[in-house]
């Protein structure tokens, strides 16, 4: 498994873990973008490791190359010396270090390759974090938006149970019942309390007060004498009833009918 792929698993189980446990979408968001962070910095430390690990494939490629070289020249001075025993050890020793030479560069650029793979994966990894971080104040909305909706849909769950409302309904319909039963104890208690001939007797009292208040009203108005309308105060203050017609007939024949 590469290198990648082992961060790439790392952080889909870190993000799985976080989530089944999540409480705090705010905080969790945060410690994910923390945990990314560090993953990364891992990713780096070990990106830069092979990347060392290359310029080593190579620098070990171009020194066999150049001993290479060195062996081919020294091959070339024995010719010209008449050694030819010293230039078959050299030209042995030349294709030695140019085969190692080739297979060290063979193998440095297939490492170069997983690393320029590597750098692009970390650049792309980088990014996803930085859209990580841009996105995380949205994601905190939204999940801020979700629970307030949540709490909204509880509490119209719980309007909807009728038991209070009934229950308070219920309450309405006794006060007024107790009310109703007040008024009525009250009405009893002024019937039924005192002499009832008392009563019938105030009653005619008030209305001959107001039979007196209606001569007194016509006197102060010039439309009875002045001695027939004290005649009239001094009936209704002894009690008995002094009817207009009466007094009006009186007024024009001087005797009652």
């Amino acid at each position: 498994m590469g290198l990648f792929d082992r961060i790439s698993t790392l952080f889909r189980s870190n993000i799985n873990d976080l989530i089944s446990r999540a409480e705090n979408p705010e905080k969790m968001l945060n410690q994910l973008i923390l945990d990314m962070k560090t993953q990364l910095a891992k990713a780096k430390q070990e990106a830069a490791s092979a990347i060392a690990d290359e310029k080593k494939l190579q620098a070990d490629a171009e020194g066999l190359k150049k001993q290479a070289e060195d062996w081919e020249r020294r091959a070339m001075l024995a010719v010209q010396e008449n050694r030819d025993d010293l230039a078959t050890t050299a030209l042995m020793r030349y294709n030695e270090a140019l085969q190692g030479a080739q297979q060290l560069h063979e193998t440095w650029v297939r490492h170069k390759a997983e690393t320029e793979q590597l750098k692009g994966s970390l650049r792309q990894l980088n990014d996803k974090i930085e859209e990580a971080k841009r996105k995380k104040n949205i994601l905190v909305a939204r999940a801020k938006r979700a629970e307030a909706q949540q709490r909204i849909q509880q509490t119209m769950a719980g309007m909807g149970d009728k038991s209070a409302f009934e229950s308070f309904d219920r309450m309405a319909e006794k006060i007024e019942d107790i009310e109703r039963k007040a008024l009525a104890a009250a009405e009893l208690q002024q019937e039924f309390s005192g002499d009832d001939l008392m009563q019938q007797f105030k009653a005619l009292e008030y209305k001959g007060t107001t039979d007196q208040q209606l001569l007194e009203l016509k006197a102060k108005m010039g439309m009875l004498g002045a001695g027939k309308g004290e005649a009239a105060r001094q009936l209704g203050k002894g009690g008995e009833t002094v009817h207009e017609a009466e007094i009006l007939e009186e007024g024009e024949g001087g005797k009652p009918a």
